[in-house]
């Protein structure tokens, strides 16, 4: 699967690239929403970011994503230490898949990937 990772942590980036990489996941990453953005193509199975990054936050990549017309479609998991109610039910409305807490296991991180995937048929 070719997954685009999204997130202001050169560590968090590292880490899901080595878990990911390590599943024989083709990782690419982006340190925020913009770079993010102009790294979209169709080519993504799909798209994990943080919520909190400079310049353009996950909330805001998730709606322009669900917006454009590059792959509008495409799963994506929201993965941050936000875990307040409303922060989540806003993710859900901009058009998020799927929602982890930081700290994640490795088995929670697969674990929901093989279901938004396999909800979105891919």
């Amino acid at each position: 699967m070719r997954i685009l990772a999204v997130d202001d942590s050169v560590s968090m980036r590292q880490t899901l690239a080595m878990v990911l990489s390590g599943e024989n996941h083709d990782v690419h990453v982006a340190a925020d929403g913009v770079a993010a953005l102009n790294m979209m193509d169709c080519a993504f199975d799909l798209v994990i970011t943080d919520i909190n990054m400079a310049g353009m936050d996950g909330l805001e990549l998730v709606r322009r994503i669900r917006a454009g017309d590059v792959c509008p479609y495409v799963p994506i998991i929201i993965l941050t230490t936000e875990s307040g109610a409303e922060k989540k039910r806003e993710g859900m409305r901009a058009g998020a898949t799927a929602w982890i807490t930081k700290p994640f296991s490795k088995d929670l991180l697969l674990g929901t990937m093989a279901k938004v995937v396999h909800r979105e048929g891919l």
